[in-house]
């Protein structure tokens, strides 16, 4: 028979998760990080041919209507990297990560096929953080 005077120590309260801002504001942020990491990518990809051809095979640069194609390709690259920046911020300020996970995120833009595998993982990572905390509020 179990002694009344014995009492089970109370149960550690599960952390409340909370994020930045709603399902629906996350969602979005995480449409638009997966079209700027899929672009940003696509264009680091153009880049490292572009460098490959001009340095490794010597092609001189394609020049269209007075316009170099190679440095074409480096401006769109470096411009489409602020607006994955941009993505990366967002959804890192959505989902109140450390900024540890933010750099990472960031990398993904400067390493070939990284945003890729990246995206793929951070996309996982949030719709299952989403589907665990369904009741997670608003952090204000």
């Amino acid at each position: 028979m179990s002694d009344p005077a014995v009492t089970r120590p109370p149960r550690p309260k599960k952390k409340k998760r909370r994020f930045g801002g709603t399902h629906a504001q996350i969602r979005t942020a995480l449409a638009f990080y997966k079209v700027s990491s899929w672009v940003t990518g696509i264009f680091l990809l153009l880049l490292v041919a572009e460098m490959v051809m001009k340095y490794m095979l010597q092609i001189p640069p394609v020049i269209v209507g007075g316009l170099n194609l190679y440095t074409a390709v480096l401006i769109a690259h470096g411009w489409l990297y602020v607006v994955y920046l941009f993505a990366d911020f967002r959804l890192w300020q959505l989902m109140r990560w450390p900024f540890s996970k933010f750099i990472v995120i960031a990398l993904g833009g400067v390493v070939p096929f990284l945003s890729f595998i990246v995206e793929a993982r951070t996309h996982k990572q949030v719709l299952a953080e989403l589907a665990a905390h369904p009741e997670a509020a608003k952090r204000y």
